[in-house]
């Protein structure tokens, strides 16, 4: 067991981190990490895309029908192929068709859980448990497995069983009740934005583990779940309830603390102003023409404009209305206070900024030619952080992971495909 001065000696020393090695295209700053993904829909894919962005090797190990989300749409690449909603989060990733109630189907996740570093999956509780391939199975077969499972609710506690969706934590979190516009309905967001911040804490877990396991030898389960996720996601919110007992209201584009800081109706759109400070709402009324403000007693400070927040937004409102998104945009191009308009998608990949940092990437793709996806949003200045290849076909790659990375023997794959344990 390490623990004490041993372990600080370790993390001051690290031991090498031991790689195996498997093809990459592009190298990155995980390349010779391979992980094993058990996962679909949202959540775990954009776990395992951000790790494959890195340069670590994803196996994606679907069932005989594939991920679900291949069937989210329309739209779908040509001949309803695929969803571009799972084109999406399964960038970087190889492909293997299993079937996992096999024997033979197990003993490739057996096989490949021998290689592999990481494992990510987002089944219930105990399925794969059940099909012999979850965590108390796979760490007896690789103890340095680093085994990461996505939940909607976690492993304990009455809700453990229920099947978790983005929607259904959104709610339950107190993510809709505190999203929508003043006295109005509750509102989900746009995205599934309980999915993907799921996703990332897994992504920052696994990294840890890593490391953990690189200074101790030692692998381990990690345990995500979206609800806590979420709740985690309402900071402020949850902070002032927990300690003040007040409950959140609904805003819309509004700040509860800030003021102003909102969306305001141009001529031809709505645009985001805020001001964090005085110097700040200052420069502000520097700009709309309206300095006689700054020394307006109702508005002298932050919490002045929050108490008198209907008379300051009214007069606002009366003077961003007159100026179209770009004439204000052009104003405040140097301004001390953030400012934006609230783009479409044409606005947004249309916009000059987006264009030259080049986030957006093509990729050659089987089916579609090419498709673009949004590029990794991080920038490191060494190992690279890559759209490397598109979102794989359904079992695009069996036949390459069962005979390169595995070794099967040319015999044993064509075996594997006559008795329909593999696709």
């Amino acid at each position: 067991m390490v623990t004490g001065r041993k372990f600080l000696r370790l993390i001051l020393k690290p031991q090498p981190l031991t790689l195996r090695k498997y093809s990459t295209e592009v190298p990155g700053l995980l390349a010779g990490i391979n992980v094993l993904d058990l996962t679909r829909v949202i959540a775990g894919p954009v776990c395992t895309l951000t790790l494959g962005d890195l340069g670590a090797n994803i196996i994606k190990v679907e069932s005989l029908d594939g991920d679900e989300a291949r069937k989210w749409g329309p739209p779908f690449i040509k001949d309803n192929k695929d969803s571009y909603y799972f084109l999406s989060v399964n960038r970087n990733k190889k492909s293997v068709c299993v079937d996992l109630k096999s024997r033979e189907g197990k003993n490739i996740i057996y096989d490949l859980a021998k290689k592999c570093d990481v494992v990510v999956e987002n089944y219930l509780p105990g399925k794969l448990d059940q099909l012999e391939v979850g965590y108390e199975k796979l760490k007896t077969i690789n103890p340095k497995l680093i085994y990461c499972a996505i939940t909607g609710f976690g492993p304990t506690g009455p809700y453990a069983k229920k099947p978790g969706y983005d929607v259904i934590a959104s709610a339950m979190g107190g993510l809709l009740n505190a999203t929508g516009e003043r006295n109005g309905n509750p509102v989900k967001p746009g995205v599934a934005i309980t999915d993907v911040t799921t996703g990332l804490h897994a992504f920052g877990a696994v990294m840890t583990a890593l490391y953990y396991r690189q200074v101790t030898g030692r692998g381990q389960k990690i345990d995500c779940n979206l609800l806590s996720t979420q709740i985690s996601s309402m900071i402020n919110i949850a902070n002032i309830y927990l300690n003040c007992g007040i409950e959140s209201e609904r805003w819309g584009t509004a700040h509860a603390n800030l003021v102003p800081y909102q969306a305001f109706k141009t001529k031809d759109g709505d645009m985001v102003l805020g001001t964090g400070s005085n110097a700040q709402f200052a420069d502000f009324c520097k700009r709309i023409n309206k300095e006689e403000l700054i020394q307006d007693a109702r508005f002298k400070d932050n919490s002045a404009r929050v108490q008198n927040r209907d008379a300051i937004i009214k007069i606002i409102s009366d003077v961003i209305k007159t100026k179209t998104r770009k004439e204000w945009s052009k104003i405040f191009s140097d301004a001390s206070f953030p400012n934006g308009p609230v783009n479409t998608m044409k606005d947004v990949f249309e916009d000059e900024h987006v264009k030259a940092i080049g986030l957006v990437k093509e990729l050659p793709h089987p089916q579609a030619g090419t498709v673009k996806v949004v590029g990794a949003p991080t920038v490191y200045s060494e190992g690279g952080n890559y759209a490397r290849t598109a979102p794989p076909t359904l079992g695009q790659h069996t036949r390459e992971i069962l005979s390169n990375f595995l070794g099967y023997k040319e015999s044993e794959v064509d075996n594997l495909y006559t008795k329909n344990v593999v696709k």
